[in-house]
């Protein structure tokens, strides 16, 4: 997919499928929640805000307050990509937030998918 396609993708569209893939796995929303706070450093508010807004990829990640410095330490392949080669940083944080979740679907402990 090019990167403009992933730019322009709403992140209203793209949620619900983050929590639909971590609930299939008996994990919750609020643990979705709490990685992309932890990623992005939006809170609540600011989640229902850009939401309703309809913001697009882009705009979500270039616009968050403070993306958490040890996503450098998120390593590994997303869709056949590995994170740590790719050079666009709004991309790299798309990834990061998907291998965060599989991460959360694949039954890891909070602890380590947040690199504390």
């Amino acid at each position: 997919m090019e990167n403009n396609k992933i730019y322009t993708m709403k992140f209203s569209k793209v949620y619900p499928l983050l929590i639909q893939k971590a609930e299939r796995k008996n994990r919750t929303k609020q643990e979705v929640n709490t990685i992309i706070f932890w990623l992005t450093g939006y809170n609540e508010n600011d989640l229902i805000q850009h939401i309703q807004n309809n913001v697009d990829y882009k705009t979500f990640f270039d616009t968050a307050p403070c993306i958490h410095p040890n996503h450098k330490m998120i390593k590994g392949t997303i869709c056949g990509i590995r994170i740590e080669n790719i050079d666009d940083p709004t991309i790299k944080l798309v990834r990061c937030l998907d291998k965060l979740i599989d991460e959360l679907a694949k039954g890891k402990d909070m602890e380590k998918i947040l690199r504390k």
